[in-house]
């Protein structure tokens, strides 16, 4: 068995479960964990709370003064911090960004103090946060915040890599904005970005980032990049299209890696886009654990709180090295009654047709093929240093 760090504590699941776009979720994902007898397995650590410095490691002090504070009735402060539409003040919010920052921040720092080769974040993986607003249902930047200590984790002597992928329906804009400017202007980067995301025009969040990268453009940034999917991508489009992920990450040799397993791209998810199922999402992570590198797992998006509780719990059962069967009967406790009408792990696909076609597939291999090429040609130097 695998030693896993998870982090939680009651004070956490109290503040994520008042957050206004996933009311409950947080008290349904760690009470079916515990149900199914997985807290007993891994390391629990209790987050400490971000400290103002550490949220202004990234965050401006402007937009951490009103986040902070209690809410104000000031609506044009909230406006101009995006508390509005679909980021609303709520009344935790003064303690929900500091825990949530502060539990990703704990679980970095036993990643470096090698508590364990594992550490889970699940409240965590709020990728749309911006350094200066609230975004697409986030609050705070706790991916970014969590990169930043992974990647001053050598001190000053070693450059320490961290890569970082993420597997929510939506594109991760605001980490890959906050590390693309530092990526193209270092020949050896530390932080490389990678967003498995759906794109269609229209569809949030809209950003240059999003799109396939372009070899033949002379902006091409090869540590920050997009593989766009189209409506329906199953299982078989997603371990298609890890076969990239897995040629990147041999290319850049990262010493950490940082997971955000967003969970809206599953099948049955109001978002209606995707049609992954639990055995591909468990394959992927089974991909990064054998890489043989500390890894930073962390929640996300999951409108479907039942199935991203079923999720978690799966991915928890994976790190821990004893995976839950797929078909196990959801244990007897407080929420039974939300896993109707098959009370069972899975999440299984759906109907919905696949929509990635083999010849978009095939530009996509082709373009990562000459992405990956040009990783090689600028790590070159940093990896034979370190070798």
């Amino acid at each position: 068995m695998t030693d896993v760090a998870y982090i939680v504590s009651a004070e956490l699941i109290a503040a994520s479960s008042q957050l206004p776009s996933n009311k409950g979720r947080s008290s349904a994902v760690h009470t079916l964990i515990h149900a199914f007898g997985l807290s007993k397995r891994v390391k629990v650590i209790r987050p400490v709370r971000a400290s103002y410095k550490d949220l202004a490691a990234y965050h401006t002090r402007e937009y951490l003064d009103t986040v902070l504070a209690p809410q104000s009735s000031a609506s044009h402060l909230h406006t101009e911090y995006g508390l509005d539409s679909d980021c609303p003040p709520f009344p935790a919010l003064d303690a929900y960004v500091p825990l949530v920052a502060g539990a990703a921040l704990t679980a970095a720092q036993a990643l470096i103090d090698r508590v364990a080769p594992i550490a889970i974040c699940w409240d965590g993986g709020r990728h749309h946060a911006q350094k200066s607003h609230a975004a697409g249902f986030c609050y705070v930047a706790d991916c970014v915040l969590a990169l930043i200590a992974l990647k001053r984790a050598g001190g000053p002597k070693r450059r320490t890599r961290v890569m970082y992928v993420d597997l929510d329906l939506h594109f991760s804009d605001a980490v890959s904005q906050a590390f693309a400017a530092s990526a193209s202007s270092a020949r050896t980067p530390q932080i490389l970005t990678l967003s498995i995301h759906h794109a269609a025009p229209g569809f949030y969040p809209p950003s240059p980032l999003a799109a396939l990268p372009d070899l033949a453009s002379q902006a091409l940034d090869p540590f920050t990049l997009s593989l766009p999917l189209h409506a329906g991508a199953g299982p078989d489009t997603l371990l298609r299209v890890w076969k990239l992920v897995e040629r990147v990450r041999e290319a850049f040799v990262p010493d950490y890696v940082v997971l955000q397993c967003g969970v809206d791209a599953l099948a049955g998810d109001p978002c209606a886009v995707g049609n992954w199922d639990l055995q591909g999402l468990g394959e992927v992570l089974r991909g990064v654990i054998r890489w043989g590198v500390p890894v930073l797992m962390l929640g996300g998006g999951g409108y479907n709180t039942p199935n991203a509780a079923r999720a978690w719990a799966s991915l928890t059962s994976i790190a821990l090295g004893d995976p839950l069967p797929l078909d196990a009967p959801i244990p007897d406790h407080a929420n039974f009654p939300l896993y109707a009408p098959s009370f069972t792990l899975d999440v299984p696909r759906g109907t919905m047709q696949d929509q990635n076609t083999d010849a978009y597939l095939m530009e996509v291999e082709k373009c990562y093929e000459g992405v990956v090429s040009v990783i090689r040609e600028r790590m070159a130097p940093a990896v034979g240093v370190a070798s």
